[in-house]
């Protein structure tokens, strides 16, 4: 039997109905109620609080698929600590936030904010704007996305390393891989800094004072990685002093972006509402993947996106 958080049937995924009953609950109350007997759960919006919640009645599970390639909200210590595999939405988001990341590097290139805003005054100014290719570009988490972003940031001719979790060189898509330990050290090379690390206490506010403070003064800093990895408070000073040239930014320390931040006004700011990922047809994309997914564990075969659960992310 297979669970699911979700009101109602995700879409597409009526197609493994005949083979395999389905129930869903997304409440701590109907958890409960459908867990018992479930050996599988589609965490169709995964959140820990009722999935922790109903945590005792989950003997019979083995396995969850998560519909996010971020697993931060689901984790909590009953579902690490245990025997439950956890896989994600690995390889479906990849080239869509690559291409975001490429729109709002274009987006600073062009100066198109003060296009836009010069068009809304009535103003006529020429510019000249700057090149992409050969400017630097640093990625900091060197997974699939950051992998994805990497193909489409060489293809424009642009410089680009990363920042991993083990130094290497000779690497297929960046070149040159610096340790996480060097982040620091890394960052006066860049132009372009783009923040794609996970969620994980080791990620937990990297980019702060130190990391702004390393920045170049005409660098500007993308994050399409988590909230979680960047001091907000150092990175709305560090812009607001001229430390860093500007931001573009998908994810926040909290969600939705409360009204009274400073981001949302801020002139060399794009606030874009945790959505670099979502393109038309993303449900549809996750559901084959966990249909894919279904038919390995009902074959024995390995299933895709295994999640290191004391890591938070799948191990490349």
């Amino acid at each position: 039997m297979m669970g699911a958080t979700a009101e109602e049937p995700p879409p597409g995924i009526t197609t493994i109905a005949e083979a395999i009953d389905v129930a869903y609950g997304v409440t701590s109350e109907e958890l409960r109620e459908v867990l018992p007997g479930s050996d599988v759960l589609f965490a169709w919006r995964p959140r820990r609080g009722p999935l922790e919640e109903a945590w005792d009645r989950a003997g019979d599970l083995r396995w969850i698929q998560s519909a996010s390639a971020g697993v931060d909200g689901l984790m909590f210590p009953g579902l690490v600590e245990g025997d439950v595999v956890l896989t994600n939405a690995r390889g479906v988001f990849d080239e869509a936030i690559a291409e975001f990341v490429v729109g709002v590097l274009a987006l600073f290139a062009k100066d198109l904010i003060g296009i836009l805003d010069r068009q809304r005054r009535g103003e006529w100014l020429h510019e000249e704007t700057e090149r992409l290719a050969s400017k630097r570009v640093l990625i900091v988490g060197v997974g699939p996305v950051g992998r994805a972003m990497a193909r489409s940031c060489g293809a424009l001719g642009m410089r680009v390393r990363g920042v991993g979790r083990t130094a290497r060189t000779g690497d297929e898509a960046f070149g040159t891989i610096h340790g996480f330990d060097e982040l620091t050290d890394s960052l006066p090379w860049a132009d372009y800094v783009v923040d794609a690390l996970p969620a994980t206490p080791e990620t937990r506010g990297a980019f702060g004072e130190e990391a702004f403070g390393a920045m170049n003064a005409w660098a500007r800093f993308v994050n399409v990685g988590r909230g979680s990895t960047v001091d907000e408070a150092a990175l709305v000073r560090a812009l607001a002093e001229g430390r860093i040239a500007g931001a573009a930014l998908d994810v926040f320390e909290e969600e939705p972006l409360p009204a009274s931040s400073p981001l949302w006004s801020m002139a060399n700011v794009v606030v874009s509402p945790h959505m670099s990922g979502d393109f038309a047809g993303w449900r549809e994309t996750v559901v084959e993947l966990f249909v894919e997914n279904l038919e390995r564990y009902l074959t024995g075969r390995p299933l895709r996106g295994v999640v290191d659960k004391r890591r938070g992310y799948v191990p490349s």
